[in-house]
């Protein structure tokens, strides 16, 4: 059982983060937020595939004016990314966002920050204080920085910030503290875990393509959410955003956070495999794919361990030498030909799901 670290609880339009809320899972579309249907059709997509949260860069003053549109007719509360100039932030909380994300490394000016709390606090709109290793202010004496100086540095920033908020008496604040590597972003927010009352938003940042993305990102917020230490939760990966969101959710399962959709294991094969186990295994994953019902689901490649080993599983195979055991919850129900594995599986999966679904 995961003890998380209590936090203040806070509302993204209706989405509650922190206290005792579930882990929120967020994402970022890669549209030009400038073009209205194109991100309103990205947003719904994302908000198919368990989406909560998403975030708009807001790169100019178009794009600011577009906001409204988008937050009419979002599925999803929008936060809006600022940079740099703090007149966007104003103009998108006059848009009706729901939140705001700001990067204390590029928008320095305190005057400024404290228009734009003034704005936030009269709408009662959060502000993430999203801190990057990469665009924090160069330091003379140490041009060169190893993770632990970085992550002083990054927590160093993002205290100034809170501090500036608190004294506009401003605690509607969550907080960042990505980097590009593991343990930079894990000494920073261990170390700021301890200073602030804040919910915590986790991400490695720049992670990388999905494949080398999703094991970066599994190492760091595995780490983190096992300490307890996160509140929401956003996967930063090269490509569809929909990934960012299936490989937040697998992660989150894995630690017994969150239930959503199906859950499949399968064995690694070794000498005693005796069927195409991995083809097998690829055609289950994509049947699952439309399911939403929090199954577990196994593919084993050996008949004498298989049901004893997935025992935990609503639903399972284990393949032996022309044939398949077909197995409920670690119980042979019956024993099919290899050529019958998969359709009697997916027969197997699907009853399951509706039982799950009607009570059954």
């Amino acid at each position: 059982m995961i003890n998380r670290r209590p936090t203040k609880k806070l509302h993204i339009g209706g989405v509650a983060v922190g206290g005792d809320a579930p882990i929120v899972v967020q994402s970022m579309a890669n549209t030009d937020t400038r073009n209205v249907a194109a991100t309103l059709r990205q947003i719904g997509a994302l908000a198919d595939v368990g989406c909560e949260i998403i975030r708009l860069a807001v790169p100019d003053a178009v794009a600011a004016a577009a906001l409204a549109d988008i937050v009419r007719a979002s599925p999803l509360p929008v936060v809006a990314d600022i940079h740099f100039d703090h007149r966007l932030a104003l103009a998108a909380l006059a848009a009706g966002v729901h939140g705001l994300r700001l990067n204390p490394g590029n928008i320095r000016k305190p005057e400024h920050v404290r228009a734009v709390v003034a704005a936030a606090r009269e709408r009662g709109v959060p502000i993430r204080i999203g801190v990057n290793a990469g665009s924090l202010p160069a330091r003379k004496d140490k041009p060169h920085m190893g993770p632990a100086e970085t992550a002083a540095a990054m927590v160093e920033a993002c205290l100034a910030q809170v501090r500036l908020l608190e004294s506009l008496d401003f605690d509607l604040i969550k907080i960042s503290l990505k980097a590009s590597d593991v343990p930079t972003t894990v000494a920073a927010y261990r170390r700021m875990a301890d200073l602030v009352p804040y919910p915590f938003h986790l991400g490695i940042t720049e992670a990388g393509t999905p494949g080398v993305g999703a094991i970066r990102s599994s190492a760091g917020l595995g780490i983190l959410l096992y300490l307890g230490l996160g509140d929401t939760v956003r996967v930063s990966l090269t490509g569809d955003p929909r990934e960012e969101v299936r490989v937040a959710y697998e992660i989150l399962k894995s630690l017994g956070l969150r239930e959503r959709g199906p859950t499949l294991i399968s064995c690694p094969t070794c000498g005693r495999t005796e069927i195409d186990l991995l083809g097998l295994a690829t055609a289950v994953e994509q049947h699952l794919g439309h399911i939403k019902a929090p199954i577990k689901v196994a593919v084993m490649g050996c008949v004498v361990n298989g049901p004893g080993e997935a025992r935990d599983a609503d639903v399972g195979v284990a393949g032996g030498a022309g044939k398949g055991a077909i197995f409920r919850r670690g119980q042979v129900v019956r024993t099919v030909p290899e050529a019958e594995i998969l359709p009697a599986l997916l027969r197997e999966i699907d009853a399951a799901v509706r039982e799950r679904e009607t009570g059954g």
